[in-house]
């Protein structure tokens, strides 16, 4: 029935190409539905922060479109997010990428470049590895696609690592807000039991996501 399924809201910017993110959560049994402005935002029980293309790009869209404190205001909050690719590495207060131009600063740090020598971008399969304290990160496969990252996690979150020219974040959590370097959308059913175990800890379960995470598929 229309109005059935659960809703949770995504942050649609220029720097976002979300159809497979439209696509992950469908197949979970989620709507999802566009978080348009601030107030929505706020009002929004869980958030999805996806983004690809430049950091300058990313921070531009969202002053723009006055979405910056309504997101610090719910990351410093501790309430639901969930944090892709470029939207993880906003989250910091700078990157080398974009000299000059601020983060949202809810993750102390900066993204850097990959070390010389090794491929970039990073496309393509890499292991993650977790601290055992992580609630929703995995041991798992995931993929990438990114040109910088970050080479330490911030005070206060846990993190999971993968290697590429040495040790960097794949992802990072705090409570019920988590960041993916990598795309859980595209990391097939690792991917897909990292959102279901994302929207179950955010209170927003399905038949679909408890399914997943009981048969501890991956």
């Amino acid at each position: 029935m229309p109005g059935s399924r659960p809703v949770i809201h995504v942050v649609r910017t220029p720097t976002a190409n979300i159809a497979s993110v439209l696509a992950a959560f469908d197949r979970l049994g989620v709507e999802v539905a566009p978080a348009e402005g601030p107030d929505m935002i706020e009002r929004s029980g869980a958030v999805v922060l996806p983004g690809v293309g430049s950091f300058d790009a990313g921070m531009r869209s969202m002053r723009e479109n006055g979405l910056v404190e309504a997101i610090r205001r719910r990351v410093d909050g501790g309430r639901p997010v969930l944090a892709i690719c470029l939207g993880m590495q906003i989250l910091f207060e700078s990157s080398e990428e974009s000299p000059g131009v601020e983060g949202l600063a809810v993750a102390a740090g900066t993204v850097g470049r990959f070390p010389a020598g090794v491929r970039v971008p990073q496309m393509g399969w890499n292991l993650v590895k977790p601290d055992p304290s992580c609630r929703v990160l995995r041991p798992g496969h995931a993929y990438y696609a990114n040109s910088f990252r970050a080479a330490a996690t911030p005070p206060g979150w846990l993190g999971a690592w993968s290697e590429h020219g040495g040790p960097f974040v794949g992802g990072m959590e705090r409570g019920s807000v988590v960041a993916c370097q990598f795309h859980p959308e595209l990391s097939g059913a690792w991917g897909a039991r990292l959102l279901a175990g994302w929207l179950d800890l955010s209170g927003v379960p399905t038949p679909a996501t408890r399914d997943l995470l009981e048969s501890g598929a991956c």
